[in-house]
């Protein structure tokens, strides 16, 4: 890859996967937009890193909390509020780990369309735009998750498989709908991106380290460090700005970026 390419796609990457915009989708627009050649299964792997890093880094006061907590509890089978929050990340990473790892292969070779990413840019942002308004004045924190909350936006995680969707997007939409302020939200959002990047971030490995291909390193550092710098930006950009304004703005981008495919590219 070329140093531009490797450099604009790594900044779309570290700004989109915290935002409820989709990271996937615009992943695949960029560089169809731009008539770029696919990027790649490592430099995929590479951005995903960084992202992970960055989220660890932006949260690391509460996973500092929250993965002690969790083991501690095991020794008398009684967690604490934090380990409980651990269990909570669990159960709502549950479904989104067993339907992609049914159903991958079928929605990259089906689902990765212009048309499939319009329509759940569309469909998606108004959700996300109704869900805000609906949100507006909650009030409940991580302190009030329940089971049955976290399986519900576990649920709704798994239609972040579709690209164009979001997965910071729906599960915002999701908690807010359930009664989180938009805050919590995306806070509890972030905390969900570490096993949804990582645990696929893990299987594409394991295909990278089986390919023969030669790996261009230095890209793939490149890769990593800026995607990682934007993304913690991002988020906290991100925090700010919903304490200010709420999500309207990224509902009025959806919009007129799932016109711009369809007049475009569908």
């Amino acid at each position: 890859m070329e140093t531009l390419q490797t450099v604009v796609l790594a900044v779309v990457q570290g700004i989109t996967e915290f935002l409820p915009v989709s990271s996937s989708a615009h992943l695949i627009l960029v560089p169809e937009l731009l008539g770029w050649a696919e990027s790649g299964l490592a430099f995929d792997v590479a951005v995903h890193v960084g992202t992970l890093f960055a989220v660890i880094v932006f949260l690391k006061d509460e996973i500092l909390k929250i993965v002690p907590a969790w083991f501690a509890g095991w020794s008398g089978l009684a967690w604490s509020n934090e380990g409980l929050l651990g269990w909570m990340i669990v159960v709502a990473t549950i479904p989104l780990g067993l339907v992609g790892l049914l159903f991958q292969d079928y929605i990259e070779l089906n689902l990765r369309t212009s048309a499939v990413i319009a329509a759940s840019t569309l469909i998606f942002g108004l959700l996300l735009g109704w869900s805000d308004r609906k949100g507006a004045t909650n009030t409940l924190d991580d302190s009030a998750m329940t089971f049955n909350h976290a399986w519900l936006i576990g649920l709704s995680q798994v239609f972040a498989l579709i690209p164009g969707t979001s997965r910071s997007g729906v599960t915002m939409s999701a908690l807010l709908m359930l009664g989180y302020s938009r805050v919590a939200s995306a806070r509890f959002s972030f905390l969900l991106a570490i096993p949804a990047i990582a645990l696929p971030g893990i299987l594409k490995t394991a295909g990278l380290i089986t390919q023969s291909a030669e790996v261009d390193w230095s890209s793939l550092l490149l890769g990593v460090a800026v995607s990682a710098f934007f993304a913690f930006l991002t988020m906290h950009w991100f925090i700010a700005l919903i304490t200010k304004v709420g999500l309207m703005p990224f509902v009025i981008y959806r919009i007129a970026l799932a016109a711009l495919i369809f007049l475009v590219l569908v």
